[in-house]
């Protein structure tokens, strides 16, 4: 069993067990999660343990290797970053209570299917600069993505019938610990345009590896065309957003189809290819 397998499996137990304790308390009527000091140094701990199974996963003697699985982890990890880093400004501890399962379950995958490939042109440095800053603008992106469907299930929670709600018990209770639906959408933007940002650069970084080695700045493959419409949406909402004032279910729409814009450009393909065709 390799290193990165190992660490994966014990950065899950880690998230796993942050995950019991904070859905713990929502078994106790009026008890409201709260990760606290403590809880920030553990999942701080969580978040390292899962950067050295990426080092240790990722980086060989030969080079890169990613494949989907890592691809995914190290997206959602820089997510974790991202949230950990907002968690000391913003009281936002609710949101663990669905990231937390969500990043168990992707390193739990990650250990699950450690096959991988070497990429090709490893050497490059400015392919290492790509891989890094698309792997950032991908973690955001995920985490917003996320961040949009706990947004959808708050807005629904919210228009439920009392006596529907009344009737969900822990379900209800994990929906009255998150933040105000204002402030996450705040949080929402803040991540899409940041992650914009960083998936601009991406593109930009991208055409200039692609001219590099192969004489063309966008070939015309479904890693390509998928990037560009997922940066087309995402610019498309930012636009909606400040010229026409688009927010609530619009903006989570148009988050949500970004995201799978993105997904299918690497994710998606590479799953389909490393464990429907069996092929690297």
């Amino acid at each position: 069993m390799s290193a990165g397998i190992v660490f994966h499996l014990l950065a899950a137990l880690a998230y796993a067990v942050l995950a019991v304790s904070l859905w713990r308390p929502l078994t106790r009527d009026g008890e409201q999660p709260h990760a606290g000091k403590v809880g920030r140094i553990c999942l701080l701990s969580a978040i390292i343990l899962h950067g050295i199974a990426l080092h240790q996963a990722i980086l060989t003697d030969n080079g890169l290797r990613l494949s989907w699985a890592l691809g995914l982890s190290a997206a959602i990890w820089v997510g974790m970053i991202i949230f950990w880093l907002e968690s000391l400004i913003l009281r936002i501890d609710g949101l663990l209570l669905i990231l937390l399962p969500a990043v168990t379950l992707v390193t739990i995958v990650a250990a699950a299917f450690p096959q991988g490939y070497v990429v090709a042109h490893a050497h490059n440095d400015w392919l290492r600069v790509h891989l890094l800053i698309a792997l950032t603008a991908y973690g955001m992106i995920t985490v917003a993505a996320l961040h949009a469907v706990l947004m959808t299930a708050l807005d629904r929670h919210l228009h439920r019938p009392v006596e529907q709600e009344a009737s969900r018990g822990i379900i209800s209770r994990a929906f009255d610990s998150m933040p105000p639906l204002l402030v996450q959408e705040h949080l929402l933007f803040r991540l899409i345009w940041i992650g914009f940002i960083v998936l601009t650069l991406a593109v930009g970084s991208g055409a200039m590896v692609s001219m590099a080695l192969t004489g063309r700045p966008f070939p015309l493959d479904h890693k390509t065309v998928f990037t560009l419409l997922s940066w087309v949406t995402f610019g498309g909402l930012l636009v909606g957003r400040y010229a026409r004032g688009w927010r609530g279910r619009i903006a989570l729409r148009w988050t949500l189809v970004g995201f799978v814009f993105l997904l299918l450009a690497y994710t998606g393909s590479r799953f389909v290819l490393e464990v429907i065709l069996q092929r690297g």
